[in-house]
């Protein structure tokens, strides 16, 4: 079963709260072209602050009620769940 751990540990990192905060640093990331021009154009740090504070508030928006209100609010399974069939039925079919 430890070959399925990649699938795994990928799925559970990008759900919840490690999910939001890998793309909300994705985000960042992307947008940094975005910053330095808004910085040279304006010639201050305010302009770039401001967009990084929009960029936040807006996704926040997203991440904490659009979201969970397109998901229905249905809570997650609780711990792993029971397999179905055995390891090497799931390799022979």
């Amino acid at each position: 079963m430890l070959h399925h751990i990649g699938l795994i540990a990928g799925a559970t990192f990008v759900v919840g709260a490690g999910g939001n905060a890998l793309f909300f640093l994705v985000g960042l990331i992307f947008s940094i072209p975005l910053l330095r021009t808004l910085y040279r154009k304006f010639s201050t740090w305010r302009a770039p602050a401001v967009a990084i504070a929009v960029f936040t508030a807006l996704f926040s928006l997203s991440a904490f009620v659009v979201g969970p209100a397109i998901a229905g609010g249905e809570a997650p399974a609780e711990g792993p769940q029971p397999p179905t069939q055995t390891h090497d039925e799931h390799h022979d079919g």
